[in-house]
């Protein structure tokens, strides 16, 4: 009995902890990407197996099997987004807290080694993109901002040592 319990505990933590917070836009990226996949790249991937095996022997067929491999990716990719989907949750961006950073914050930080400022904003893992200034909450210094205020120094540890950054400003994205 105490190992049922214990094995639907370790269950429900697993499941709880792939939990990710997604803006409404990055959702609605999530959901057109599955989509694109289910809706496109399958049936491509059934025609490209069909056309392989109209071709003769499957034995000595390497595009056949390359179809078939081709396929089993994109059916674990669909089972992963799937999974991410479905543990995804929409975050009220009104409820949110502006006097710490929080996902979807946008902070102002300033280097104290060299004086250089950037902004980021804080996303999901998903809808990173450095270009645009999102980070993912995950990486080491979304990690290192999460929690700050303006004002307090967030000490981010990378592969060369410790690198240290004021919060100077903090808004909502």
């Amino acid at each position: 009995m105490l190992n049922t319990v214990w094995h639907l505990y370790q269950i429900k933590y697993q499941v709880m902890s792939n939990v990710s917070y997604y803006t409404a836009e990055g959702l609605k990226k999530l959901r057109e990407e599955l989509n694109q996949l289910k809706d496109v790249e399958r049936p491509k991937a059934s025609q490209a197996i069909a056309e392989a095996r109209d071709k003769g022997d499957l034995s000595e067929n390497a595009e056949y099997d390359a179809a078939k491999e081709a396929q089993g990716l994109l059916e674990m990719k669909i089972s992963k987004m799937e999974e991410i989907l479905a543990n995804a949750r929409l975050i009220d961006e009104s409820q949110l807290d502006t006097s710490k950073v929080l996902v979807l914050s946008t902070v102002k930080i300033k280097n104290q080694l060299n004086g250089m400022e950037v902004t980021y904003t804080l996303v999901a893992e998903s809808e990173a993109d450095l270009a645009s200034g999102k980070i993912s909450v995950n990486s080491p210094i979304g990690k290192g901002l999460l929690g700050k205020s303006v004002g307090d120094v967030a000490e981010i540890k990378v592969p060369n040592g410790t690198i240290k950054f004021d919060v100077l400003e903090i808004t909502r994205a």
